[in-house]
């Protein structure tokens, strides 16, 4: 099995390229799609708009996660991780656009071996976390009794650690053998001989253990909640509590289904190009472009589910960005006004001693951020605040 190809280093795995004859994709795409200075334009735009996006909306999901009281239940301790390696992720962007303006790595050894390994590190990550997002899914659905003395947000991060512990391990090849290949200044994997074996057993590796086993384990646990909902649903109807973890469930759901629609594509092209080698043309190159800037686009992509998904985050995104509602009107959000206690930050529904997972239930989250200057309005006696519908 071959495995040369348009392939190239320029995202966490694009190791499909490891001989020295590959072209750079940025020196391809100039040669075969665009001008050598419209491309350059054009890469550089394309990235600055997904780093903008995806370091903004991840630093603010780490930042309310972390500021906010209330925000710390166990599945935002995994949205938090699941968070903090976007943001690892997309940090590494500069250094791709100026790998990919200059047509050659200037950053040095050292750097290429760091950057690499801690793009495979990231998107290993990413996917464990999703993995364990959806084992805990399954824990708190289909056993939720039982699993509610280890559905602690001091366990979830005791877990996170346990996963970047593994994907760090996982991830050590590519620290060893990453290089700067000195005949194309390139920041690349350099395999021993006989390359082709060790890039094949790489390439499969990568693609079994990173992304199809975790896949599979995930396809599993809902599979067994779809069951267990189904028969629950014949026997009783849907309570406050069943109706709270639903929606904590689809949450998780689409975000894992955009996390395999983002990176489906590239660990297709790159186990197709091992078993076939694919010609080196402008189409197969603009075609894996796209398969990369998805994987980044996914990082974008996430913080603004946590905002569209989860009424919590909603709720501290509008306090962080000093977004207020005044008498349950907000500008073109519908909302419904209901008073509250004296002290607003009070819960109007005091959350179950077993129900470590608020994510989407209707009640305060509690910001005791200080309000935004001049923006708030003081009335006596009970305050009217809004609430999603």
């Amino acid at each position: 099995m071959a495995t040369n190809g348009p392939m190239c280093n320029t995202s966490i795995f694009n190791y499909a390229n490891q001989s020295n004859d590959i072209t750079n994709i940025s020196l391809h795409l100039n040669e075969s799609l665009l001008g050598e200075e419209d491309s350059a334009k054009v890469l550089a735009v394309i990235y600055l708009v997904v780093f903008v996006v995806g370091l903004t909306g991840n630093s603010l999901a780490i930042f309310v996660v972390l500021r906010y009281t209330k925000m710390k239940t166990v599945t935002n301790m995994y949205i938090l991780n699941l968070a903090v390696a976007d943001e690892l992720y997309i940090l590494g962007l500069p250094f791709l656009t100026t790998h990919n303006v200059l047509t050659y790595w200037p950053f040095g050894n050292f750097l290429c071996r760091i950057l690499m390994w801690a793009d495979s590190i990231s998107q290993f990550t990413s996917t464990f976390c999703l993995t364990v997002m959806s084992i805990d899914r399954y824990m708190a659905v289909v056993h939720p009794i039982r699993s509610a003395r280890w559905r602690r947000p001091s366990v979830a991060k005791v877990i996170n650690s346990m996963v970047w512990a593994l994907a760090c391990l996982l991830t050590l090849p590519v620290i060893i053998y990453c290089d700067v290949q000195p005949e194309l200044n390139t920041c690349n994997l350099s395999w021993p001989e006989p390359r082709d074996v060790w890039s094949t057993a790489f390439i499969l590796y990568t693609a079994i253990l990173g992304f199809f086993c975790p896949l599979l384990v995930i396809c599993l646990c809902y599979l067994l909640i779809v069951i267990k909902v189904k028969s629950a649903g014949a026997r009783a109807g849907l309570s406050k509590r069943r109706a709270s973890e639903k929606k904590v469930t689809r949450m998780v759901v689409i975000i894992v289904v955009v996390f395999v629609l983002c990176w489906l594509p590239f660990f297709m092209l790159n186990i197709i190009n091992v078993i076939r080698t694919l010609p080196e043309n402008g189409i197969i190159t603009g075609v894996y472009f796209l398969t990369v800037i998805l994987t980044y686009v996914n990082s974008c992509a996430n913080p603004l589910l946590y905002g569209f998904l989860s009424d919590n985050f909603k709720r501290s995104f509008q306090k962080v960005l000093c977004i207020h509602r005044v008498n349950g009107i907000s500008d073109g959000l519908p909302s419904r006004a209901r008073l509250s206690r004296t002290h607003h930050n009070e819960p109007i529904f005091p959350p179950r001693s077993f129900d470590n997972d608020p994510v989407q239930s209707y009640q305060s989250i509690g910001l005791e951020a200080e309000p935004c200057a001049k923006t708030e309005i003081h009335r006596p006696g009970p305050q009217v605040i809004s609430q999603s519908i």
